[in-house]
This record gives structure tokens, sequence and C-alpha cells, in this order.
């Protein structure tokens, strides 16, 4: 996605805006919009960023055991693991490439 649909992560949108998508867990996962509902139990190792800039990314993680948010070889900031159902919050830092969570 270019930095001109940056709209589309925004936490506020409008109905025009594409609805939250779905992801297979993978090592590497892409998403398009601020919020993805994450399905599966394969550790994450990399997001993709969306946009170049700062910007926060919500993941709902609906498998009951969801695997970890993984900082083995991607661009996660520290080890992570998610509860099923509990939004996990992810902030990126352009200076340092990798994504925070909480």
């Amino acid at each position: 996605m270019p930095d001109l649909d940056f709209q589309n992560l925004s936490t506020v949108q409008s109905s025009l805006q594409p609805k939250p998508v779905t992801i297979a867990s993978a090592a590497t996962v892409a998403p398009t919009t601020g919020l993805s509902i994450i399905t599966g139990t394969t550790v994450i190792q990399t997001v993709t960023p969306p946009v170049s800039g700062y910007h926060m990314l919500a993941f709902v993680f609906t498998t009951t055991t969801p695997g970890t948010l993984s900082l083995t070889g991607g661009n996660i900031l520290a080890n992570f693991t998610p509860a099923s159902n509990v939004p996990v919050l992810l902030f990126y830092n352009p200076i340092t490439g990798k994504y925070a969570c909480k």
C-alpha cells in the first residue's frame, strides 16, 4: 500500500474505508488495514509495514492458543504472547524499523 492510502490505517474512518481483513498467521504477515483478524498458531516474526512512517496496528488473534509475536529474525522489538480475542496494539518506529507490542 502506498503512503497515499494511509487513511486505511487511521483510527478514525468512514464506511468508505476497507473493512478489517483476516490474515492467517505466518512468519511474515502483511496487514492492509488498521485492524486485522489473525487466525492460526504460527509464530509471527515479521510484520510488513503498510506505510513508511510511524503508525499503529491492531491485531485480534481468534485462535484458542495463538502463536507468539517473536523478535527472532524479524522486526518485532520483543517477544509477545497474545491472548485469544484480546486486541494487541503494534506501534511501528520508523527509526528502528521495528514494532513494539502492547
